[in-house]
Formats: C-alpha cells, sequence, structure tokens
C-alpha cells in the first residue's frame, strides 16, 4: 500500500451516482473519489454494483443521475475511445483479447490512442508512419519486459494460459499510458502463484508507470493486502468506505459480505 495522505488530490469523482435498467436500480446515490497514485478497491456481493460503477467511470454506462469529474473537470456524455484518449484503460472481468493475435500486437492496440499518424502515412508503412511504429513497438517491448512475458511475445494470445491471458490484457491497459487503469477482478481464475505474481506487477505499475489503480476483486486476502481505501457497495449502495484495516472491522461490511472469517 502506498499511505497516501488524506489531502491527496482526486483524479476522479463520482458524485451522487444513480444508475437503473428497466426499472431495476443497479447504483443509487453512490459517491466515489480516486485519489492519484493511489490503489482503490470498490468490493461486495455478487450483483452489488460493482461493475456497474466501474462501467460508468470508464463510460460504458451513463447514470440517470450524477456526474462524474476527471482531473478537476466534469466530464459529459463520452464514448469509451474518447474516455481512453482522455487517460483512462480498463481490463476486463471476462477477458477480451484478439485470440488470433500475439502478445506483442495485443499490446500494441493499446497504443492506438496515442497514434497520430494519417491514414495514408499508415497504408505506405512509410514515413512518420515508420517512425511513430517503431516508438509504439519500443514501448510494448518495455511492458513485455515488465510483465516478464518475454517468452510469449510471439505466441497468439488463444494458445496461452488463463493467468498469462490476464498478464497480457493488464500489459495492453498499460500500454495506452493512461492515468487511470480499471482492473475488473484481475485475480479471478488464478492460482496463488499467479496472483502473487499478479499483485507485484499492480503494485509495480503505479512506481514505473504513473498509473492509478481502481480494481474488482473478490479475494480479500488480495484487496487487504493491496489498497490504499476500500470501497463496499451491497444492493447498489455504498456501506462503508475507508482504510482495509477499517473495512474489516466494520460490522455492516461483515454482516453484508465478509462474514466471520474477515475476524481471523
Amino acid at each position: 500500500m502506498n499511505a497516501l495522505p488524506d489531502s491527496a488530490a482526486p483524479l476522479l469523482e463520482a458524485k451522487d451516482i444513480s444508475l437503473s435498467f428497466g426499472g431495476v436500480s443497479a447504483l443509487t446515490g453512490v459517491d466515489c473519489d480516486i485519489r492519484e497514485g493511489e490503489i482503490r478497491a470498490i468490493i461486495g456481493p455478487n450483483g452489488a454494483g460493482k461493475s456497474s460503477m466501474l462501467n460508468v467511470i470508464n463510460g460504458f454506462y451513463h447514470p440517470q443521475k450524477g456526474e462524474v469529474w476527471f482531473r478537476g473537470e466534469k466530464r459529459g456524455k463520452l464514448k469509451p475511445f474518447q474516455i481512453a484518449r482522455q487517460g483512462i484503460a480498463r481490463t476486463f472481468q471476462n477477458i477480451a483479447l484478439f485470440k488470433g493475435m500475439s502478445t506483442l500486437d495485443n499490446i500494441m492496440t493499446g497504443r492506438i490512442t496515442r497514434m497520430r499518424a494519417g491514414l495514408l502515412w499508415q497504408a505506405l508503412w512509410h514515413g512518420p508512419a515508420l517512425r511513430e511504429e517503431l516508438e509504439h513497438r519500443e514501448a510494448a517491448e518495455r511492458i513485455i519486459d515488465f510483465l516478464e512475458i518475454q517468452s510469449i511475445r510471439k505466441t497468439p494470445v488463444g494458445r496461452l494460459p488463463y493467468g498469462l491471458q490476464k498478464r497480457v490484457e493488464l500489459g495492453r491497459a498499460l500500454a495506452a499510458e493512461s492515468k487511470l487503469l480499471l482492473l475488473d477482478e484481475p485475480m479471478a481464475g488464478m492460482n496463488l502463484e499467479e496472483k502473487e505474481d499478479m499483485c507485484r506487477f499492480i503494485l509495480d505499475a503505479g512506481a514505473q508507470f504513473g498509473a492509478t489503480i481502481a480494481l474488482i476483486e473478490h479475494d480479500m486476502g488480495v484487496v487487504m493486502d493491496l489498497a490504499d481505501r476500500v470501497m463496499v457497495l451491497d444492493y447498489g449502495r455504498k456501506i462503508a468506505d475507508g482504510a482495509p484495516d477499517e473495512i474489516r472491522n466494520d460490522q455492516l461490511v461483515i454482516d453484508a459480505y465478509l462474514g466471520a472469517a474477515v475476524q481471523e
């Protein structure tokens, strides 16, 4: 954990967010802020609204009520690619990679929002487009080295085991050089060794790439070890928000989600 001071500036603020689908409420009056440089966890039972909250932050969903402020500016109804250009990237609960493409090519797709060469130069693959390609490939190779996946750089990701695919997806998000990185269950389906590796990469991503991280995760050991602050949702409402030790001992959270095991 980074142990950031309470005065750390919020990179993103979601204020009084309410979201519903066909009369079914997914989020009700939720406030959430993410401070620059921190690891922010969002937890709760299945159906609590965690992914909905991440989708609001990411611009996939537009709430019926509330505001999202990013880097001090109120955000309108932008499309996801516009939000990516603003500096927000994410991974998904269900892996969303191009299975027939190599590890390197998948990570290179994370650089698309940073590419500036025109269509003609790209078609010719000459001049500015060639120089840009080499620069972006160098950036992708640095991420491959960071994630320790040099041996699979040319392997189609569809052939990789699940844990390595998760690592590639993290690499693609890092390739965008975003200010805010949203991770939806990055440890899901992993064994203990894979989780330990992923925890290390998440911790190091802040220091090496300057990323602020918000994540959804069900492994409470991971959450309590990684997160600077934890927000807890239940039935679309925020029931607690604070440091891991505070959340661990909050009776509402214990009753709704964590259970007696949290006392151990």
